[in-house]
Formats: C-alpha cells, sequence, structure tokens
C-alpha cells in the first residue's frame, strides 16, 4: 500500500496556480484510475483505490501548502505504514517548467510544505516527485509567481508533466524507485 500525496492549497483562487501541481497531478491520477478524492478525513481530501495492482490513498491536504505535514502524518498513523510508503508530489522553482525529479529522499530545499512534512514525520526519508515550475522574470517575485496562473504555453508543457508524473508513479509502484528514477529523469 502507498499513499500518493499532491500538495497545493484548497479553495477556488488557487486553483491552477503554479504551486498546486501536486493537486492537479492528483485530480489526474483521480481521473485516470477513477478513484474519487472526495472523503473528507486527515484534514485532507481522500480516494482510495488500485494503481497498477497495489491499494493506493490519494491525498491532497487541505490544511494550505505550509502545513501539509499535519494531513500526511495523521495519513501515515492510521495506515500505519512507513515513510518508504509515502510518495509526494509538488512543484519545484529550481526545474525548468514540465521537467520532473523522483528523488527517494532529500531536503526541503526553499519549499514549505516539504519542510513541514519533513518536520512532521521527523525524516527525509519518502520518495517524491517534483515537478519544475520554472522561476520568475524580475522584478517578479517568488511569492507572486507560484501563486500566479499558467500562463497558456505553460498550461501545455504542465499538463504533459502531469501525463509523466502518472507514468512515474506507474513505475515506481510496479519496478521500484530506482527503475523509475533511470527511466523518468531526464
Amino acid at each position: 500500500m502507498f499513499i500518493i500525496a499532491g500538495l497545493g492549497n484548497p479553495g477556488r483562487e488557487y486553483d491552477r496556480t503554479r504551486h498546486n501541481i501536486g493537486f492537479e497531478c492528483m485530480d489526474y491520477l483521480s481521473a485516470l484510475y477513477r478513484i474519487p478524492v472526495t472523503k473528507s478525513k486527515f484534514k485532507a481530501l481522500v480516494g482510495e483505490g488500485i494503481i497498477q495492482g497495489e491499494k493506493v490513498v490519494l491525498l491532497k491536504p487541505q490544511t494550505y501548502m505550509n502545513n501539509s505535514g499535519e494531513a500526511l502524518r495523521a495519513a501515515m498513523d492510521f495506515y500505519k505504514l512507513e515513510p518508504q510508503k509515502l510518495i509526494v508530489i509538488y512543484d519545484d522553482a529550481d526545474l525548468d517548467s514540465g521537467v520532473i525529479r523522483i528523488r527517494p529522499k532529500g531536503s526541503a530545499g526553499t519549499h514549505n510544505g516539504m519542510r513541514s512534512i519533513i518536520c512532521h514525520l521527523g525524516t527525509e526519508d519518502f520518495p517524491r516527485i517534483r515537478v519544475g515550475i520554472g522561476k520568475p522574470e524580475p522584478p517578479q517575485d517568488m511569492v507572486s509567481y507560484v501563486l500566479g496562473k499558467h500562463n497558456p504555453t505553460e498550461e501545455k508543457i504542465l499538463y504533459e508533466a502531469v501525463e509523466k508524473v502518472a507514468f512515474a508513479l506507474g513505475e515506481i509502484i510496479v519496478a521500484g524507485i530506482e527503475m523509475a528514477m533511470s527511466k523518468c529523469n531526464g
């Protein structure tokens, strides 16, 4: 069993923003595998189903990004899972728009959602899929950039990235993190 968590901020004002690419991945996985992510549990929206023959829980924290760890900790405790059975999908401004990177563990970098998760879990040792959103052009600041909406060019690039994430996730579940990294990290 895996918990797959996509990070984002709840509320319509954050829909289609760069910072919510994790939620967009969850919505895509929900549709692709017919797993409704509608049950309210663990301070999150949750859906249970099967991906590649493995039981999964899709999770969208509803705590706002900076407190994402609260929802993940509650879900991990409830299902009694080790951190290696958690896969977190989130935006990364240090990667070019549309690039994905799979890692078995690592620091939070500058991402406050990941900082919260690491703090609540007490470990950095859990898999993650980072989705590149690129950096702002000066003089735009980082906060307004990540909370800004996709432009039409980005929309296409990020939709393709969401499809890559779905493929990568299947690889992690079926073949393991190392194989997924070798196939999906460009």
